[in-house]
This record gives C-alpha cells, sequence and structure tokens, in this order.
C-alpha cells in the first residue's frame, strides 16, 4: 500500500448502485486512492451501514455534500479528502460539481456531466481560474485498443478521414417501457432527475465523446430523429443522427435503448482515405484495421507493436481479457497523475471541455428533431 495515497470520496454509488462498485474497484486498481468516506445514499442510516461493510470510519460518512464540504474543509490539509467522485442521479450532478469546484476539491464527475450546455459552461468558466483536476467519467475512452485507434488516426495510418459511424445499442428499457406502470418506475425516464434526454443522454453522447476523442475531429452540425416511443413517454429511447465533421467528412450515430437484446453493443468505425478502424466494445481488446488492397489486419491490447499510450492503458499480457472496469481504471491513474503534479497525456482522462461538447451535442440533437429534422449546429 502506497502511504502517500489520495485521500477520495464517493457521493451516491452506495450498496444498490452498479456504477458504484465499477467506481470502487477502478480508483483501487492502481494503489493511488484510499477511500475515505462520502455520502453513499440519501437515507443516512444505509450509507452508515454501508460504510461500515466496507470498514470505513464512521466519522468520514456523511449525511449530505455540505456536510461532506464543511466537515472535510476543516481538516488539516494532509488529512483531508482531495478528490471527490459525483456517481448520483444526472439532476444532481451540477449543483454538486460545482459547490465541490468552489470548496477546492478535485472532481470526477459521471456523465452527463449537467442537466444543460449552460450548466457545463458555468464549471469550464469555474474551473478556469482555478488549478483544480475537473474529469468526466467517459469510460470507454480508457480502453487500451481505443487509445490505440486515436494515436494511429493522428499518426496518418488511414490518411484524411472520410466517413464516420458510430452505433450504440442496448435493450434494457425495452422490457418496461411498454408496461405504463413499470416506465414510470425508472429514473431514467424520469425528466425530473434523468434530464432533458434518456438515450441519447445516456449512451449516445458516450458514442459521440468516442467518436470525437478517436478521430480529433469536432461534430459541427448533426440532423436528428428521436423517438419516445408511446405519446405518455417524455424522454427518448431511440435515435439516429446524421453527422457533419466538415465539408467533406459525413457520418452517423445510431444510439438505442430499446434494441430488443442488445446487451451494450458500442462499436465505432473511421474511413480515411487509404484504410480504415474498427472498433467494438463487446470485444474490446482488439482494432481491426483496414488498409486498400491489403489483408485485414488485427491488433491486439498487450503487444509492444501497440503505440505508447496503448500499452500504457495495458495491465495485462497479451491473451488476458481486460473490460470496463480497467478502462476505468485507466481514467482514475490519469487523474491521479495530475493531481500529483506528474506530466499527463493529453487523453489520459476526459476534462470539462468533452463534458461542454457532448452537452452541446444533446441539445442539438433534441432541437433537431423537435424542430422537424433540421440540421443544427453545435
Amino acid at each position: 500500500m502506497k502511504p502517500d495515497r489520495i485521500k477520495w470520496a464517493l457521493l451516491g454509488g452506495g450498496a444498490d448502485s452498479l456504477i458504484g462498485i465499477v467506481h470502487r474497484i477502478a480508483a483501487g486498481m492502481g494503489d493511488d486512492y484510499q477511500l475515505t468516506g462520502g455520502a453513499f445514499n440519501f437515507d443516512f442510516r444505509k450509507s452508515q451501514q454501508f460504510a461500515r461493510e466496507l470498514g470505513l470510519d464512521p466519522r468520514r460518512i456523511y449525511a449530505n455534500l455540505d456536510a461532506l464540504i464543511a466537515a472535510e474543509s476543516a481538516l488539516p490539509a494532509a488529512e483531508r479528502v482531495k478528490l471527490v467522485t459525483v456517481a448520483t442521479p444526472n439532476y444532481l450532478h451540477f449543483d454538486m460539481a460545482s459547490r465541490l469546484i468552489q470548496a477546492g476539491f478535485h472532481v470526477l464527475c459521471e456523465k452527463p456531466v449537467t442537466s444543460t450546455a449552460a450548466e457545463a459552461e458555468t464549471l469550464a468558466n469555474l474551473l478556469k481560474a482555478r488549478q483544480q483536476v475537473f474529469a468526466v467519467a467517459h469510460t470507454y475512452t480508457g480502453y487500451p485498443m481505443v487509445r490505440q485507434m486515436r494515436g494511429m488516426i493522428a499518426a496518418g495510418a488511414i490518411g484524411p478521414i472520410q466517413k464516420v459511424a458510430a452505433q450504440y445499442y442496448q435493450g434494457w428499457i425495452n422490457a418496461v417501457i411498454h408496461d405504463p406502470v413499470k416506465r414510470k418506475t425508472v429514473w431514467r425516464l424520469d425528466p425530473a432527475k434523468s434530464g432533458q434526454s434518456s438515450c441519447i443522454g445516456d449512451i449516445g453522447v458516450h458514442a459521440f465523446n468516442l467518436l470525437e476523442y478517436t478521430t480529433g475531429l469536432q461534430i459541427e452540425q448533426a440532423l436528428s430523429d428521436i423517438d419516445t416511443l408511446y405519446p405518455d413517454n417524455s424522454l427518448d429511447v431511440d435515435g439516429t443522427v446524421l453527422l457533419r465533421l466538415g465539408p467533406h467528412v459525413k457520418g452517423v450515430l445510431c444510439a438505442s435503448q430499446i434494441a430488443t437484446a442488445e446487451e451494450n453493443n458500442l462499436t465505432l468505425a473511421v474511413y480515411g482515405r487509404t484504410g480504415a478502424l474498427k472498433w467494438a466494445q463487446e470485444n474490446p481488446n482488439q482494432l481491426e484495421f483496414l488498409q486498400e488492397g491489403k489483408p485485414l489486419t488485427l491488433l491486439k491490447a498487450g503487444h509492444e507493436y501497440n503505440l505508447p499510450p496503448a500499452r500504457a492503458a495495458t495491465k495485462l499480457p497479451a491473451g488476458h481479457p481486460e473490460g470496463f472496469i480497467d478502462a476505468m481504471g485507466n481514467l482514475y491513474r490519469g487523474v491521479a497523475k495530475a493531481i500529483n503534479g506528474q506530466a499527463v497525456d493529453a487523453g489520459a482522462y476526459p476534462g470539462i471541455d468533452s463534458g461542454v461538447r457532448g452537452m452541446r451535442f444533446i441539445e442539438a440533437v433534441l432541437r433537431s428533431s423537435r424542430n422537424g429534422n433540421v440540421w443544427v449546429k453545435l
């Protein structure tokens, strides 16, 4: 155990939270952090019980964010929490993140980073005058072969980009959407908790982020067609978006939470003048490299032929599968380096700029569909 591990707190992510488990395991991978406390649940008694199960000091378990900020800020600098992860429902992200920034904490926030683009821009402005680390949990950027893809595109391996295609299909909402009673119990379909969007805000924004992360390009305009499936369901559960990334770079992004029986089918294909790269999240250790007039090349994680960012993101030898939690662990490792003042690769973790871009994309997609499927600038 490192003696100088970063003291870390978690907001949300209690005993019944899937994403909480992911964050706790991921943060522990590099032995950079010590889970010190937090506010894991709206019910303080449940937070306390969960803390006991984890063996945490009960004095560092707080009823709410106010109590956490007050108690931790009063401690000597060497003893207080440095990083706080916001893993609560979407509607709480902006308020929690902004207050944590103003109180001097480093922040890692789940996506979407806020409920509106204006809120995301407010966070960006708050951070301008501060030397604080702010990361957004776009976990898929932590996969080794995604970083390999990014590096190869930047090095010109496929030539100038001509076409992009991103797809993110899940089927879990299909099991509840057709029952008007059951769908009222799903918080991602509740605008008061989820915000403006369900499908595009939850998973479409991941595909958007992955596309911009790997290509180095920015989506300039979007034309969308989204579906709520039922008139009494106010949030999108499916969407198709045409993209313009420049005068001669076009693309498509498809996202769905009602793609029946799909699990977590996120794929990305980038086509250049001389080649193409294709990656699939359900088989993440492989990257397909297509070249004009040559056989398909299959690149795999854990090999010396990969670029330094991909090699650094791989923890196990070739042939030993790594997955989603490992990818999240790479984000935490990048954040730890930044907090400790070490050199950090530009793609080590998504920052507030990616959060702002993501919210602009969500709002552009909703505006396009609402206004009759028209092109909208981001």
